[in-house]
């Protein structure tokens, strides 16, 4: 019984001194993620530009881009509010766009929001591949380009393409500490998380899309149960499912890594445009002023002005009955119709 304490104790020295030394390798900066982004003017005549007659521009620019745009005191600046760093980026590329070319009208927001889109999406796969090349990974492109949405992505206020590069790097450290192997450490330490980039979209616990997608795009089973494992929604099985866990706990365990406040505030604002959404001929819905306001742009084709009003009580109603919320929230319904004909 005492050789069997002894070894035990000595077990956990040597666990916790693995621990210590892949923590202290690891150096990388981490900042922390808000919900704003400030845009330069070159002046301050812009911001009438930027408003526009009877505020049609701002009107355009934000029901486009689902972001608050917020036309100050600040000198020689504007700034962009959203918690959804995806939109937040769409706005902020757009908007520079716009400065740049000095034409503000609704047609041009319109383009260069549809550019700013375009361009974002192509970001997003170099943001990819140049992860899986900074980590010396073979990836393929479709988990490339996911691994690349990470960057928009927060948990906690943790940004998770960081969190994903951390988790990868500490990986390989206890792999090389523990003598398994290091290369799939390292891929099961990137691609752990890679379920976040579409739970958005998909329904079910983000380790378990996470394993679908790797399963998908051809990861090692061992890779793939790793993925599934990491929070337990299956059963760890062995040493790599072990290992994935820990280096994500410390990765998230950091002091300062993460904040709880952050993500419920994030979380309340998602809720909020899941639930608009969910209602018939609703297109988009986006929450403004951190959850004070939530816009709503119909489908014209299905919803004309008597049941767009009915619409806004009915999301009222919903939003009292299922949600908890401080204060009140103002629901805006926006039924919206273009016409374009040419000119030859």
């Amino acid at each position: 019984e005492e050789s069997e304490r002894k070894a035990r104790e000595e077990a956990q020295q040597r666990a916790a001194k693995i621990l210590a030394t892949a923590v202290q390798r690891y150096a990388a900066e981490y900042v922390e993620e808000h919900t704003t982004s400030s845009v330069p003017i070159p002046s301050e005549e812009f911001k009438g530009r930027i408003i526009g007659r009877e505020g049609r521009n701002i009107k355009t620019f934000e029901a486009l881009t689902g972001v608050e745009l917020l036309v100050d005191d600040t000198p020689e600046m504007v700034v962009l509010s959203c918690f959804h760093p995806l939109r937040r980026e769409v706005a902020r590329m757009a908007l520079g766009r716009l400065i740049e070319d000095g034409r503000i009208h609704p047609a041009q927001i319109e383009e260069k929001v549809q550019r700013a889109k375009a361009r974002l999406a192509e970001k997003i796969k170099e943001e990819g591949k140049k992860a899986a090349f900074d980590l010396g990974i073979d990836l393929h492109p479709e988990l490339a380009a996911l691994i690349g949405r990470l960057k928009y992505r927060t948990s906690y206020g943790q940004n998770q393409l960081a969190h994903s590069l951390e988790v990868s790097s500490i990986a390989k450290m206890l792999a090389d500490e523990l003598g398994i192997n290091a290369q799939k450490a390292k891929r099961a330490g990137l691609l752990h998380d890679i379920g976040k980039a579409v739970d958005h979209e998909v329904d079910g616990p983000h380790a378990l899309i996470g394993a679908d997608l790797a399963r998908r795009y051809g990861e090692a089973p061992e890779v793939v149960h790793a993925i599934a494992a990491h929070h337990e929604d299956i059963e760890p099985s062995g040493v790599l499912d072990v290992l994935i866990q820990a280096a994500d706990t410390l990765s998230a365990a950091r002091p300062g890594a993460r904040q709880e406040t952050f993500e419920r505030y994030i979380q309340r604002l998602h809720d909020l445009e899941e639930l608009c959404g969910s209602f018939p001929a609703v297109q988009e819905a986006y929450a403004l002023q951190a959850g004070r306001e939530v816009r709503v742009m119909v489908q014209p084709e299905r919803a004309d002005d008597e049941i767009a009003a009915k619409l806004a009580y009915d999301i009222a109603r919903a939003i009292e009955g299922e949600l908890s919320y401080p204060g009140e929230i103002r629901v805006n319904v926006i039924r919206q119709t273009q016409f374009t004909e040419s000119a030859k």
